[in-house]
């Protein structure tokens, strides 16, 4: 992949986090995931970007973009398909942590699983939700393979797929490497907790580290967080369906309806916290410290 590295590195200099369109290289957001947001640039045409200013030196970031490569592999090693990416260290600028852009070919709005859950006919829900369980089973069967020197997790709720219009699934969500070496997490957590505010990270350390790095390991989970997540996406009606279509012929606890519920009500406990505590510090930083705040977050979210 072609990325025009001036530029990005133009976007970086003159980004202003708190008000992306406001930024002297032109950027528009896109979307967003529960820590980073996904945005374009005028000048990368066909690039979805994400940017992860986590790092007090290149060479981290570089060792960070070193394990998303590593990560790709592995979920296409499994049998995953993947867009084409590729994780970028913009040039370091005096006074702020060091940035890592993961550049990702964008893929159509129409084609998106959040999309397309409300305008497919019900039945072709089904088959959508039945194929992205049949690629995450590939995770676990590799995972199985792979025992005990390599461990891949997977975050599988249905925005991070795409269906081409040639009926291919694609796995988006890959900038978060999450792999195990012979037990061993690759990704140190405290990166993820640099994204939070600094007076609250004991707690998020001690509450929410575990809890939210170990469900991407546990089939279970990650089926629960399948199906809870179209309660988050507006289509609560369509629980049961995926329940049924998850549990047919999978050998996991099975899931429920209110199963499924009580794990949306914890994970949407888990990020509301987590943004309104990154608001209150980008708050705190902006307008009572007048100090920079380095990252882009989201509007309202609807959960």
């Amino acid at each position: 992949m072609e990325i025009d590295l001036d530029l990005l590195n133009r976007f970086e200099r003159g980004l202003t986090p708190w008000d992306l369109e406001a930024s002297a290289v032109p950027a528009r957001l896109l979307g967003y995931g529960e820590i980073s947001a996904i945005f374009e640039i005028e000048g990368l045409p066909g690039l979805a970007l994400k940017r992860l200013p986590l790092f007090i030196d290149r060479g981290r970031a570089e060792a960070y973009a070193a394990d998303f490569d590593e990560y790709c592999a592995l979920l296409t090693r499994a049998g995953l398909c993947l867009p084409a990416a590729r994780a970028v260290v913009a040039e370091p600028v005096p006074g702020r942590p060091v940035s890592l852009y993961i550049a990702q070919e964008r893929q159509p709005a129409d084609r998106l699983g959040q999309a397309l859950i409300h305008t497919l006919p019900r039945s072709e829900i089904t088959g959508l939700i039945r194929a992205v369980a049949r690629e995450i089973d590939r995770v676990w069967r590799f995972n199985r393979d792979q025992a005990p020197e390599i461990e891949v997790a997977i975050d599988g709720q249905i925005s991070n797929w795409v269906l081409t219009p040639g009926g291919q699934l694609l796995y988006l969500d890959t900038s978060t490497p999450l792999f195990r070496q012979n037990g061993r997490e690759r990704l140190d957590p405290e990166l993820l907790l640099l994204a939070a505010p600094g007076f609250i990270r004991w707690l998020l350390r001690r509450l929410f580290v575990d809890d939210v790095m170990n469900r991407y390991y546990d089939p279970r989970q990650v089926y629960s967080d399948l199906a809870a997540n179209l309660i988050k996406e507006q289509r609560p009606e369509l629980v049961p369906l995926a329940v049924a279509a998850i549990n047919d012929g999978r050998e996991v606890e099975p899931l429920t309806v209110e199963s499924v519920q009580k794990y949306y009500r914890h994970d949407r406990l888990i990020w509301t916290v987590f943004l309104t505590l990154r608001r209150l510090d980008r708050w705190l930083a902006t307008r009572v410290s007048r100090r920079r705040y380095e990252f882009i977050l989201p509007g309202k979210i609807k959960r």
